[in-house]
């Protein structure tokens, strides 16, 4: 792998500022300045590459547990407005980490919604996630304007038809606590796909005025939300986590 390419996969900068800064002798590898931007790494992950005495560690595919604070973007890049992977890559710099300039999240989860996104490069892992023949589990905590009956578990098991032409699978739902003197229920829902803002949509559908109040995903498939992390934190998955999400 070329040098220059190394560091814009990293994150250093673009290719040619990076080009600019080799011949500055700005770039080590392995204890020797090197102003090549040609030059070639035979083995990039065990390079020991710095820039400006920084060291830049390289890394094929990375892989990140978010939990998403509400306000935020499911996506790589917005000119607007943040993003999760701002989230990921703000935190990393201000430790002089470098990151990965190629991580997108894996599925989305609305605006408004809160709790666990995986951010990764993994192509292929993401579209194993998310491909609907493998129904993965995706567990929410929903906090619901109106009373939520058993009734209304069934119908969700069922599968209920939220428009025109979509009818959600059978899905799971746990009624954790349901206040009929304060008109507010609270939920575990599972679901198995993930169409856009379809809890909103399968609750509005029940009827009787019914709508989300809040709510966020706390596990998808094998891998629950680390509640150690605060709304906009985030960390590396574990091996055993990665593992079991390689499993699928």
């Amino acid at each position: 792998m070329r040098l220059d390419k190394y560091l814009a996969d990293m994150g250093v900068g673009t290719r040619s500022d990076i080009k600019k800064a080799i011949r500055k002798s700005r770039v080590c590898v392995n204890g020797s300045v090197v102003r090549d931007a040609a030059y070639v790494l035979d083995e990039p992950e065990t390079a020991q590459v710095t820039f400006d005495g920084k060291p830049v560690a390289y890394e094929v595919f990375a892989y990140y547990m978010l939990n998403k604070p509400a306000g935020v973007l499911s996506a790589a890049e917005d000119r607007q407005e943040a993003t999760v992977v701002d989230l990921i890559r703000q935190g990393e710099e201000s430790t002089g980490i470098s990151v990965r300039t190629d991580l997108f999240p894996v599925g989305r989860l609305d605006k408004d919604t809160e709790g666990l996104l995986l951010i990764t490069n993994d192509g292929q892992l993401s579209h194993r996630l998310l491909a609907p023949k493998h129904h993965i589990d995706k567990v929410y905590y929903a906090k619901i304007a109106g009373v939520i009956t058993d009734r209304d578990v069934q119908r969700f098991a069922a599968g209920i038809r939220y428009d025109e032409t979509l009818t959600a699978m059978p899905a799971d739902m746990k009624i954790l606590k349901s206040h009929e003197t304060e008109g507010v229920s609270e939920v575990e829902i599972t679901i198995r796909e993930g169409k856009f803002h379809q809890i909103r949509k399968m609750v509005a559908a029940l009827g009787g005025g019914r709508e989300v109040l809040y709510l966020k995903r706390i596990s998808m498939g094998s891998v629950t939300l680390d509640p150690a992390l605060a709304p906009g934190e985030y960390r590396r998955l574990r091996e055993d986590e990665l593992a079991a999400l390689k499993a699928f």
